[in-house]
């Protein structure tokens, strides 16, 4: 209370200067009720003081605050001063996501009565901001976050569709989710999952027309023509996310959609037989996370503006490999490629010279998951194909979380090093490569080679960033030990200047006139 107290009597500039300062780091501490109480207590000492310091602060200054953070969080601010009551209503975009109207703590799992209490309170929020005239200003974006359980698509399609077609919303960001796992999903409820997302947007058509982004959960598109709503009635369709949906059966989904905005493609635990993409030209970004398919698990035909590809998979028994260079041969413009392999198998076959076509824009690549015991000379084989690559980027895996366990050898099968032959390709080009990066390092034998010989081989490195592990919540929950507690010293990430001056000198052995710079980084 003290303090409090003192600041009435500081002179008004510094108290000007102390509330804007306040103002704009609020939007981080307002997520806890003491802090909120805090804010206000501060708020009102303050305005007995000076009068309104917030007028000081402009509605476009307080409004680009508000955008940052989600509803719930704008209203309770409202409340602090008449001079914010009208602010939420005059926000050009409006997050409205049903997991803030979830009690707190959240429950875990979150069953339907849970679900149904925080759409309760979500539709009337919508109502609050949507079903009043907006005049004064138009939602550029509404980021909608729902559960479509109950009856609740028919209270919030009417308000939405409403706004829409009034011109109230411009642009919508729409996530139909569920909280059910892939592994519990059974096809009839998936099934039903999308008879109920159909009926929404066939009941609503105008959201359709609306979407900007779409977020899918656990939807089987077995009885519904996935190509005809996502690509010709989603004329504005420009972020597509697909978890755990497919058509059933392993099938193939063909995309071919020349008149299509879409830019970015995210997939996840999708059981596609394969994604043939024959049309997208605005595609710029692709990502796919597990994919179940043994064979290749996508094609590309027409995609110029393809620049970012990710694909993060861990190979099952079932998983054959495939040719990296056949995924890529018909794309001419990626620069930024990551490959995730979860600490399983490598599942790209070994290839050299093939790949030099499709990696000739390439400036990053990104190696990640790399079980912890591998060799990692293969890597160098891709190095040597991406004669424009500037940015390297290993990630090495280690987790206790994963036991290698007979269930686990069951499913991925066993761990075996890469059958790489590194000296069967050696390009004669100079490698442009500037930055190396290995998160997850330690002085292990093979971290130690593989780095020693790329800066053998880049004569323009400048720069190798080491870092430690990320952290990682599954470890921590199984309460693992620390690596430098259960690995030996070679196998855990220097942490003093000591340890770290001799992983340098390990580095740099007969090299006198090496002047790339080493950092360790956390």
């Amino acid at each position: 209370m003290f303090i409090y107290v003192r600041l009435l009597f500081l002179p008004v500039y510094v108290v000007d200067l102390l509330w804007s300062s306040l103002v704009l780091v609020y939007v981080r501490l307002i997520t806890s009720s003491s802090a909120f109480l805090l804010f206000f207590f501060s708020f009102r000492i303050w305005t007995t003081r000076i009068g309104s310091a917030s007028s000081m602060l402009t509605d476009d200054i307080l409004l680009s605050i508000m955008e940052r953070v989600d509803i719930t969080t704008c209203v309770r601010t409202s409340v602090l001063s008449n001079r914010w009551k009208h602010l939420p209503w005059l926000l050009r975009e409006l997050n409205i996501d049903v997991k803030r109207f979830l009690s707190v703590p959240s429950p875990n799992p979150i069953e339907v009565k849970q679900m149904d209490e925080a759409m309760a309170s979500l539709t009337k929020a919508i109502t609050s901001f949507l079903a009043t005239s907006r005049s004064e200003a138009t939602i550029k974006r509404l980021q909608l976050r729902l559960y479509l359980v109950n009856d609740y698509s028919d209270a919030i399609g009417p308000i939405v569709s409403q706004a829409i077609d009034t011109g109230s919303v411009e642009g919508l960001d729409l996530a139909i989710v569920d909280e059910k796992e892939p592994d519990d999903c059974r096809d009839e409820e998936m099934l039903q999952q999308a008879r109920t997302v159909d009926s929404f947007f066939s009941t609503y058509p105008s959201v359709l027309h609306c979407l900007t982004k779409l977020s899918l959960y656990n939807v089987l598109f077995a009885e519904w023509d996935l190509h005809h709503i996502l690509f010709d009635c989603c004329k504005q369709l420009q972020h597509l996310s697909l978890f755990n949906c497919d058509a059933g059966g392993f099938s193939a989904w063909e995309i071919q959609a020349p008149d299509s905005k879409l830019s970015v493609l995210e997939l996840s635990f999708c059981c596609l037989g394969e994604l043939k993409v024959l049309c997208l030209p605005k595609l710029e970004r692709l990502r796919w996370h597990t994919w179940i398919s043994p064979k290749r698990p996508l094609s590309f035909d027409v995609v110029p503006s393809l620049k970012e590809l990710s694909l993060v998979c861990g190979a099952i028994v079932d998983h054959r490999g495939f040719m990296l260079s056949e995924v890529l041969k018909d794309t001419t413009a990626v620069h930024n490629l990551t490959l995730n392999f979860q600490g399983e198998r490598i599942w790209i076959k070994p290839e050299g010279k093939q790949l030099c076509t499709a990696f000739n824009k390439l400036r990053k690549l990104s190696l990640h998951g790399i079980f912890v015991e591998y060799d990692l000379l293969w890597t160098i084989v891709l190095l040597e194909a991406a004669t424009s690559i500037e940015i390297f980027d290993i990630e090495i895996w280690e987790h206790p979380c994963i036991l290698d366990t007979e269930g686990r050898r069951q499913t991925f099968g066993e761990r075996t090093n890469p059958s790489w032959k590194v000296a069967e390709f050696k390009s004669c080009k100079e490698w442009p490569l500037k930055e190396f990066q290995i998160t997850g390092f330690s002085p292990m034998e093979q971290q130690i080679t593989l780095i020693r010989a790329i800066m053998q081989r880049a004569s323009n490195l400048q720069t190798i960033i080491l870092k430690d592990y990320q952290t990682c919540d599954y470890c921590e929950e199984i309460g693992a030990l620390p690596r430098c507690e259960r690995l030996p010293p070679e196998r855990v990430f220097p942490k003093g200047k000591g340890e770290q001056d001799t992983a340098v000198e390990q580095l740099i052995r007969d090299m006198p006139d090496c002047n790339i710079q080493i950092i360790f980084g956390n």
